[in-house]
């Protein structure tokens, strides 16, 4: 990629992408225009003349309407271009192609669990039934918290932390509806990951989200890596939380008997997470990422797309990609699920995107999905599952969550990702537990502001220092060495325990 003043993406489309901040006067080379007033960095300059009612079109796709003539030059953003339903022409897996897998698939060092799956990390989870045992949970993890008691886990250095993950739910819902179901799933999902070398689980005792109806739901076994109890059979708060300190204390010296060992890339689930988007997301960062996914698909492992707000009016690129008709039409259902979700709540599929996407240059959902889509790559889909479904298949899958990057990256854990990549470009304070959460900045000047919490900078891509795939390259060999126990910045932070944030779908009681 050039270094010139703006970025052309697709020969077709009608704008252009400014790489730094435009001023009026400016000559764009190659376009045969003039910028005509201030263009923010990341933000686009029509390359002609643009008729009201007439499609604007960014990635060769359409991104919305002009809502008023537009000259060549002009900025293009909220004052002048609005979303624009249109029909989507579906071309189910013609984009499909046979998977061409390395001979030599790559390594990194994981946790070989007992019954053959594997961990990026070692954990103790603390889960709660219903929010009236939250501070209960937390007392509990607090105990172990190497920053304020360095003894307390000093006899188990392979024990990466005890954490403590509470929620506001598990009341005041109905007892056979969907809201229970999945949050129990999503529990479930917790209790079963390979992450956590043991599990409690608190309760109350008279929730809705009773104990014994997870257990049963979900499939789960009690015994010594799973223990449940709950606050009115234990004697209060203080017996409670003395018990749940012993239960611990017990579990550290067999959870503390773990050793790395090289295991093939395939057993590893990635959950690919964008936010605090701008407009250089769909040209630096996403497709780097998707760079690697595809690298990572060729090594046999897992990728998990989500956010399915966030690939709306881009989604049919998806099912052309698709492995099958089963496939894509899973997909299309999920799509008319949110319409009539969101119709419900008197709402709309294009209230998104956020301010802070605004500010950074995204102007309609159309655009920032197709930016979105990027992350996935060129690989097939293979699968598409509900919210915090055990994710089975290797390859491509998406999962239907919210765009809200804590409840999204909590279905995909809860599925089996035991690692997040985040792209930002605005600027994010993220992370994950028990999977390791690494952060990839769209731009550079992120990069130097905020790389306190950045992994890696794909703002070369902008500044024309590496190709798209070279940076594709630099996050593969990152992911493995997170995998392998490398700490990510959000982990350095002790970021983690706040983010889990399952998702809260009916009405509270």
């Amino acid at each position: 990629m050039s270094a010139g003043p703006v970025i052309r993406i697709h020969p077709g489309d009608n704008v252009v992408i400014a790489r730094a901040q435009l001023l009026g006067g400016t000559v764009l080379e190659g376009e045969g225009v003039t910028v005509s007033g201030l263009v923010p960095p990341g933000h686009k300059v029509a390359t002609r003349a643009i008729a009201a009612g007439e499609p604007v079109r960014r990635y060769g796709q359409v991104i919305g309407t002009a809502t008023q003539p537009i000259a060549p030059g002009q900025h293009v953003h909220t004052h002048n271009l609005a979303f624009s339903d249109f029909t989507r022409e579906h071309a189910d897996g013609v984009d499909a192609v046979l998977t061409a897998f390395e001979a030599e698939p790559a390594t990194f060092d994981g946790i070989v669990r007992a019954d053959g799956r594997v961990a990026t990390r070692n954990y103790i989870g603390v889960l709660t039934s219903v929010n009236c045992s939250a501070t209960v949970a937390r007392a509990i993890a607090d105990q172990f918290r190497r920053d304020i008691r360095p003894e307390a886990l000093a006899d188990f250095p392979n024990v990466d932390g005890i954490v403590a993950l509470t929620h506001g739910m598990g009341c005041a819902t109905a007892s056979d509806g969907e809201e229970l179901r999945v949050l129990r799933r999503t529990l479930g999902g917790y209790a079963r990951h390979p992450n956590f070398a043991a599990v409690l689980v608190v309760g109350l005792g008279c929730e809705t989200n009773q104990i014994q109806g997870l257990i049963a739901q979900e499939g789960l076994q009690e015994g010594a890596k799973l223990v449940t109890f709950s606050i009115q059979d234990s004697g209060g708060t203080a017996q409670t939380v003395a018990r749940g300190v012993a239960l611990i204390r017990q579990m550290l010296p067999e959870a503390n008997r773990v050793s790395r060992q090289p295991v093939p890339a395939s057993h590893l689930v990635v959950g690919l997470q964008c936010g605090g988007s701008d407009g250089y997301s769909g040209l630096s960062a996403n497709p780097a990422l998707g760079a690697a996914v595809d690298r990572l698909v060729r090594h046999g492992g897992t990728a998990i797309l989500s956010e399915t707000p966030e690939i709306y009016g881009g989604e049919h690129l998806l099912t052309r990609r698709a492995v099958n008709v089963g496939v894509a039409d899973k997909l299309r259902a999920r799509i008319a699920w949110w319409e009539e979700y969101t119709a419900r709540h008197a709402m709309r599929m294009d209230n998104n995107p956020s301010a802070g996407n605004k500010a950074g240059g995204l102007t309609t959902i159309l655009e920032k999905s197709l930016g979105a889509i990027a992350k996935s790559g060129t690989t097939n889909l293979v699968d598409v599952v509900e919210f915090a479904q055990p994710v089975t298949a290797h390859g491509l899958v998406f999962m239907d969550t919210p765009g809200y990057d804590p409840v999204s990256a909590t279905g995909q854990v809860a599925g089996g990702a035991n690692l997040i990549c985040f792209t930002t470009g605005r600027g994010s304070a993220y992370g994950c537990a028990p999977s390791p959460s690494l952060k990839f900045s769209t731009n550079t000047a992120l990069w130097n502001r905020q790389a306190d919490d950045i992994d890696l900078n794909c703002g070369t891509v902008i500044d024309g220092a590496e190709s798209v795939d070279e940076a594709g390259e630099r996050i593969f060999r990152l992911m493995l060495d997170a995998a392998s126990g490398r700490a990510t910045k959000s982990e350095q932070h002790g970021y983690g325990q706040n983010e889990f944030v399952p998702w809260q779908l009916g009405a509270v009681m």
